[in-house]
């Protein structure tokens, strides 16, 4: 659970951490997370929360987790279809790809 609370966090934080998962929570976000993804490939975390109505906090945290298990990659930069500035793309990895797709 380091991941979720940084050493230097307050303990308030690494209370919110264990809750998340020890009610599934986490787990829970994950999955929407992942599937907002799936849904919308290639999008900014500010376009995929506008197109689902996730929250852009959460999707900022947990798709950062999904790219690190190899769920999700973050792709190259481009324009944010709501704000169009330039920001970093998520997109799915497929069932059984082991690949490294950082670009």
């Amino acid at each position: 659970m380091s991941h979720l609370a940084r050493s230097t966090d307050p303990n308030s934080s690494h209370a919110a951490a264990a809750d998340l998962v020890a009610t599934g929570k986490l787990l829970d976000q994950q999955t929407q997370a992942a599937a907002a993804v799936r849904r919308h490939p290639g999008q900014s975390s500010l376009h995929l929360a506008s197109l689902t109505g996730l929250d852009r906090h959460m999707l900022g945290r947990r798709l950062p987790e999904l790219a690190r298990q190899g769920t999700i990659w973050r792709g190259p930069a481009a324009p944010c279809a709501t704000t169009g500035k330039s920001a970093c793309t998520w997109w799915p990895v497929a069932p059984g790809q082991n690949l490294a797709l950082g670009l």
